[in-house]
């Protein structure tokens, strides 16, 4: 049996909403899976709930920010199975508080060339935790402005080269990871980079990071390879997850279209029972 491991709801930057990916997921005999929402566990024990009703095996999980003035990166780290979701309140409020600054930067910048307004964008941002890219990006795509393709839009603006981007005040990846083995969950890196394996996988295991995510849509064949060596030498978990969006991707994503394996999920338990004592 397979699980994904990585997917986002409305409750973040997904366009479905937790009922309408449970329903997905029991349509296409998916059996296991993990809602990971941008710095928030909200749909995630939503989820549990549902899943419980409509005999899914739900895995608690989130996705948190980080930014490591370190190495100058930010960095994606996927918390499972963590006990006490309140002791990662903190630097789940501490994120979404620089995400919406910073989307608020964003908005200013961007009304200065299409015609929409923070109210426009609120107004997409309804039901989520905070507001999202994806938001300003259907707010300019019912302007009528553009062709409503959003990898393109995306890409246009939010490529690093536009000029709209802004600097954001995530928390360190080192209180990330310690926090969740504090709460007792277990710290996996969302879809690595090649250009990480220099500095940020090095760096973040010497932090003590507890896998890292090798299926992923982003990573290519020869390069989860690289990332298999790595996670046998340090014997790190090696997960997999579609990174679901719904409609909000750069290429169709089809829920459970990669995964990981039972033996890994055991392996993540082992971990977590670990950690737990540990801490």
């Amino acid at each position: 049996m397979s699980t994904d491991l990585h997917c986002h709801t409305k409750v973040s930057d997904g366009s479905a909403s937790v009922d309408e990916i449970i329903f997905i997921a029991r349509r296409i005999g998916v059996k296991s899976l993990a809602i990971t929402d941008h710095d928030t566990f909200a749909g995630a024990k939503r989820a549990l709930i549902l899943g419980k009703r409509n005999g899914l095996n739900i895995i608690l999980g989130a996705e948190i920010s980080s930014f490591s003035r370190k190495i100058k990166k930010e960095l994606h780290i996927l918390c499972y199975m963590c006990d006490k979701t309140d002791r990662l309140e903190g630097i789940c409020s501490k994120n979404n508080k620089a995400r919406k600054e910073l989307n608020l930067k964003i908005i200013e910048q961007i009304s200065n060339h299409y015609p929409i307004s923070l109210d426009t964008v609120l107004n997409k941002s309804r039901g989520s935790s905070n507001i999202f890219k994806n938001h300003i990006i259907q707010a300019i795509m019912d302007s009528g402005c553009v062709m409503p393709i959003y990898s393109i839009i995306y890409k246009k603006i939010f490529d690093g080269n536009s000029g709209f981007e802004v600097n954001t005040e995530y928390c360190e990846p080192e209180e990330v990871i310690s926090q969740i083995h504090q709460a007792g969950g277990v710290a996996v890196l969302a879809h690595p980079k090649e250009s990480d394996l220099k500095d940020v996988i090095p760096y973040l295991i010497g932090l003590g990071i507890d896998g890292l995510e090798v299926y992923h849509p982003s990573i290519s064949p020869k390069f989860a390879e690289d990332l298999l060596r790595i996670t046998k030498k340090y014997e790190l978990l090696t997960t997999g997850g579609s990174d679901f969006h719904g409609m909000y991707s750069f290429a169709s994503r089809c829920l459970n279209s990669f995964s990981t394996s039972e033996t890994e999920i055991k392996k993540m338990i082992s971990k977590k029972l670990k950690i737990k004592r540990g801490a």
